[in-house]
């Protein structure tokens, strides 16, 4: 009896010895964004509402995905490397930021109610990946596609944005800091298409 309550303990032993350990997650935020150049006057005088960005596939969830080739040809998602939201949150909340800064308008939000006169901006992310170099750094590549329909339905603007950044480091706190990089051109070259097209005084 002595001898097989010995071999019950250390097997018990044995498998809490042999019990995986999971990985803690870890979530990132974006570095604070760069300020766009700020308007002397509301650039709009209708609102302005940001739609949550569209994304298909890995784009739409939490995990950062990274490439495993230069040409990011193949793509996987990090298993306990997670955004704080999903990034088609994130970049709305990030725009909407940027453009209250700029006084785009005397008000950008994310939601008016559909019969309300508003520049309605939309967006969709096509790339957000951490890509390896030959180096042995990497880049966060960002693609988008960004639209403003105006109040009336009419086309104000829609065109697809890039933006290419190395990171500073090969942690992936350096990739999160130059993804922020490549959002802030891209946002800022969105915002300049944005300032040809509309002025007090055809913006209405």
């Amino acid at each position: 009896m002595s001898l097989r309550w010995i071999l019950l303990i250390a097997l018990t032993a044995f498998a809490g010895c042999g019990a995986p350990t999971v990985p803690d997650f870890t979530y990132f935020r974006l570095p604070r964004a760069q300020s766009l150049e700020q308007a002397a006057t509301p650039l709009f005088r209708d609102p302005i509402v940001v739609d949550a960005f569209g994304a298909d596939g890995l784009y739409g969830d939490q995990p950062l995905i990274y490439a495993l080739d230069p040409g990011a040809q193949q793509l996987r998602q990090y298993h306990y490397q997670l955004w704080t939201d999903p990034p088609t949150r994130i970049l709305q909340r990030r725009l909407i930021a940027q453009l209250r800064e700029a006084l785009a308008s005397a008000e950008v939000t994310d939601e008016l109610p559909a019969s309300q006169s508003a520049i309605r901006i939309s967006g969709i992310i096509l790339r957000f990946d951490r890509v390896p170099t030959g180096a042995g750094g990497f880049n966060a590549v960002v693609a988008l596609k960004l639209r403003a329909d105006r109040h009336d339905g009419t086309l104000l603007l829609d065109d697809y944005y890039h933006a290419e950044v190395a990171a500073g480091g090969t942690d992936l706190k350096a990739t999160v800091d130059a993804y922020g990089a490549a959002l802030d051109t891209i946002f800022a070259q969105f915002y300049a298409d944005l300032r040809k097209r509309g002025t007090n005084a055809n913006a209405g």
